[in-house]
C-alpha cells in the first residue's frame, strides 16, 4: 500500500524522484497513512506513527510538531493531486464530452487505486486544524469549479442537458469520492475498468448527446 500511497500523494514518486521532501519525512507521512487507515485518526498516537516508520517519537517531532501536522500535509497533498488531474483533463484536447470522460476516468481511478489515502483525505476533514481546513476547502472548491466549468461548456455547446450545473458538478465529484469508501484491493473491477464505467454513467447522467 505504501507505493500506492506515495504515488497518490506525490506523482513524482511514480517517476522515481523524491520531490522536495526528505526521505525521513516521506517515511513518516506514509507511516501516518498506514496508521490512520488501520486505527482512525483519533485513535492513532504519534508513537504509533513513529514506530511504524522505524524511529523514535522524538525523531518524529524533528519533522512534524503533531499528528495534526501530518494529517494536514497528507490532506493537502491528496487534494492537490486530484486537482492537478482534474485540471489536466479539463485542458485536454477535444470537446466537453471527451474532457468529461477523461476527467471522470482519472478522478475515479485515483480514488480506487489510492482508496486508503482517499478515505483519509475525504473523511478526516473534521480533524484538520481550522487554518488547514481552509486550505483544503479551497482546493476542494477549485476541483468542483473545474468540473462545473466542463459541464457548463457542454451545456453551452448543446451536448449536455442538466437542470442545474452546480448540483450536477457535486454529483459527479461525489460519485468519484465515494469510490474510496467502498473500494478495496479485493474488488473485482480494476481501477481502470471502474473509471471507464463511471465515465459512461456520468455522461448518461449529464444527458450527453452523440
Amino acid at each position: 500500500m505504501s507505493d500506492q500511497a506515495a504515488a497518490a500523494l506525490w506523482p513524482e514518486a511514480a517517476a522515481g524522484t523524491t520531490g522536495e521532501r526528505t526521505e525521513t519525512a516521506r517515511r513518516l507521512l506514509l507511516a501516518a497513512v498506514d496508521s490512520f487507515a488501520r486505527r482512525g485518526y483519533h485513535a492513532t498516537t504519534t508513537r504509533d506513527i513513529a514506530t511504524a516508520a522505524g524511529m523514535s517519537p522524538a525523531a518524529l517531532y524533528i519533522h512534524y510538531p503533531s499528528k495534526a501536522a501530518l494529517l494536514s500535509e497528507i490532506s493537502r497533498a491528496g487534494h492537490q493531486a486530484t486537482l492537478d488531474l482534474v485540471l489536466a483533463a479539463a485542458a485536454s484536447p477535444g470537446g466537453p464530452t471527451v474532457r468529461m470522460r477523461k476527467l471522470m476516468e482519472s478522478f475515479t481511478l485515483w480514488h480506487a487505486r489510492a482508496h486508503t489515502v482517499g478515505r483519509i483525505v475525504n473523511h478526516e476533514l473534521h480533524a484538520l486544524p481550522p487554518e488547514e481546513f481552509e486550505v483544503v476547502a479551497e482546493l476542494r472548491r477549485q476541483i468542483e469549479e473545474t468540473v462545473r466549468a466542463v459541464i457548463w461548456q457542454g451545456v453551452a455547446a448543446g451536448v449536455f442537458d442538466v437542470p442545474d450545473i452546480r448540483t450536477a458538478a457535486r454529483a459527479v465529484t461525489s460519485l468519484g469520492i465515494d469510490v474510496s469508501r467502498w473500494y478495496t484491493d479485493r474488488s473485482t473491477e480494476t481501477p481502470e475498468e471502474l473509471g471507464r464505467r463511471y465515465a459512461v454513467l456520468v455522461l448518461r447522467m449529464l444527458g450527453a448527446k452523440g
